[in-house]
């Protein structure tokens, strides 16, 4: 649950920024899928999604259920088929839709696990015409990316390949799905991705893995399986002593801001913290950039925290020079309260 956007939406400061999400792969199968509905609500009216699939039908779907809505962001779904160039190439397509690939499916393999056969088993097989990411900004009038999802089952790395000059341009956070085994033929793997985006000046902040055990096997094993896929996220950490030089344009305050909010509704609170103290210590005397009042009222609501002493806290005597006479006024009987009880 997102605890500093809430506070930065209500301050004001939300309103210097917006912020552009791509979905490649953008079949909603969940409320999850929802990027609008969701914690990223909070950045509307200057919220703007572009969901991108292969499957016509499920654009189709998508946008007319949108259209049913009052919503107050900007969103649509395309019917393109994204790889690292643009041609003619097959899908894959598989007994259930979501594991459609460009790759296609290992089936001597899937077979060894249980329930994935009855999934990601071929279906039937058709060419369509594919374009990159770059191309497709271009077209669409895309000048920045700042949170990038893509999920099409193994052919991740070259949507990335296809778009190195969005990447380098503007993208802040990826959340992608990886491989650790070929659940494809010849597909890139983790590893493959992980180096590539590490080139990009990507970090690798949490890697939500999926196990499957052996379809064979009638016996349940203490461990989960093995692992064969997962979700990785990757944020560009623009405060790190070692960014790139070829990615120092993108270290502005506002990009900074961009990142914590996204590391804000993405569950990442630490490092939305870390970012925010660093934007006021280093920016705070532009009132855009001083956070400490929001930082300070976040962390009042955490009893544990106001037991132990909010001026205890290291942070807090980073920040108490940046609180305003209010904030300061509020710490203060809140420590008053702490030694009445």
């Amino acid at each position: 649950m997102p605890l500093f956007t809430p506070s930065l939406k209500q301050s004001g400061h939300l309103e210097q920024i917006s912020i552009t999400i791509c979905n490649i792969g953008s079949r909603k199968l969940s409320t999850q899928d929802d990027y609008g509905s969701s914690g990223w609500h909070i950045f509307a009216p200057n919220l703007t999604i572009l969901g991108v699939d292969a499957d016509a039908d499920a654009c189709e779907e998508a946008n007319e259920e949108l259209a049913r809505r009052n919503i107050n962001w900007q969103e649509k779904h395309l019917p393109i088929a994204l790889a690292k160039s643009r041609g003619e190439k097959t899908l894959y397509v598989t007994k259930h839709p979501m594991c459609s690939s460009l790759y296609p499916p290992n089936e001597d393999f899937l077979n060894r696990f249980q329930q994935l056969p009855e999934f990601a088993n071929l279906d039937f097989t058709f060419d369509l015409e594919t374009t990159t990411l770059d191309q497709l900004c271009q077209q669409e009038n895309i000048p920045s990316i700042d949170f990038l999802q893509i999920d099409v089952q193994g052919a991740d790395l070259d949507v990335l390949q296809g778009g190195l000059e969005i990447l380098s341009r503007s993208v802040l956070v990826i959340q992608i799905e990886v491989e650790f085994s070929p659940l494809y033929l010849e597909q890139p793997l983790f590893a493959d991705i992980d180096k590539f985006l590490r080139q990009q000046s990507f970090s690798l902040f949490h890697l939500a893995t999926s196990h499957r055990v052996r379809r064979i096997s009638p016996i349940q094993s203490r461990k989960q399986g093995q692992i064969l896929w997962g979700e990785a996220y990757y944020y560009r950490d623009l405060i790190a002593p070692d960014l790139s030089a070829d990615f120092l344009s993108l270290k502005t305050p506002e990009q900074i801001l961009k990142l914590a909010c996204i590391a804000d509704v993405m569950d990442f609170t630490d490092y939305a913290v870390e970012l925010l103290a660093y934007l006021t210590v280093n920016c705070g005397q532009d009132k855009n950039y001083n956070f400490a009042d929001n930082i300070i009222e976040v962390l009042s609501q955490f009893p544990e925290l106001i037991k132990q002493g909010l001026a205890n806290l290291e942070i807090f005597q980073i920040l108490k020079d940046f609180l305003s006479p209010e904030a300061e006024n509020f710490w203060k009987h809140l420590n008053f309260q702490r030694f009445q009880r």
